[in-house]
């Protein structure tokens, strides 16, 4: 191996304001990091490596993820839009996304479990044949979000909105939800649902 080709590995470290964007980042392996403001939209982090890493108020738009470690990796108050997180390495795969934007994201097939979003954007995001056991959905949109085949077993969803699905095609037993969400389990009988009592 070149001395090129040697993973540079950071530890303990905060970037702030770094612009990368359309940039390819090779060889990195970063454990217990903060990334600060920092620009990686259009970027390739491919086969790179983020371990324990807190990602804030940073722009990923678009970013290409393809064969990436993601282990116990934070998003807070980050714009994560149109990522194929399918892509990733599937044996370092745990993430926690709060006050996010991951809309037209991609987490098809993906192992998911206690994953917790709080406060996300999810339109579009596709979570089809995904397993999302035990994870939570507080406050988050879902607009649009496909749920197909999905594992949705002891999932919260009693705090989200405009999320629909069929359950018949999505395994959904304990899964928790608010009565004034209901709706959207029954979106695909064409019901017309109201709260009004009539008399």
């Amino acid at each position: 191996m070149s001395s090129s080709d040697e993973t540079i590995v950071h530890q303990n470290k905060t970037f702030t304001s770094i612009n990368y964007a359309e940039k390819q980042l090779k060889n990195r392996e970063f454990v217990n990091c903060e990334f600060v403001s920092c620009d990686f939209s259009k970027s390739d982090l491919s086969y790179n490596d983020f371990v324990d890493c807190h990602f804030k108020q940073c722009n990923l738009s678009l970013t290409v993820v393809t064969g990436a470690g993601f282990r116990d990796v934070s998003f807070t108050g980050c714009k994560v839009l149109g990522i194929d997180f399918s892509k990733c390495n599937k044996f370092m795969f745990s993430f926690h996304f709060e006050n996010s934007q991951l809309d037209y994201s991609t987490f098809y097939g993906t192992k998911l479990r206690k994953t917790k979003f709080i406060a996300c954007s999810l339109k579009e995001t596709d979570f089809e044949e995904a397993d999302l056991t035990a994870g939570v959905f507080q406050n988050c949109d879902l607009s649009g979000a496909t749920f197909n085949r999905t594992i949705l077993e002891k999932t919260d969803f009693r705090t989200s909105r405009n999320f629909n699905f069929d359950p018949a095609l999505n395994k959904v037993k304990q899964a928790k939800f608010s009565a004034y969400n209901l709706a959207g389990l029954l979106y695909h009988f064409k019901l017309d649902i109201t709260d009004e009592i009539v008399d």
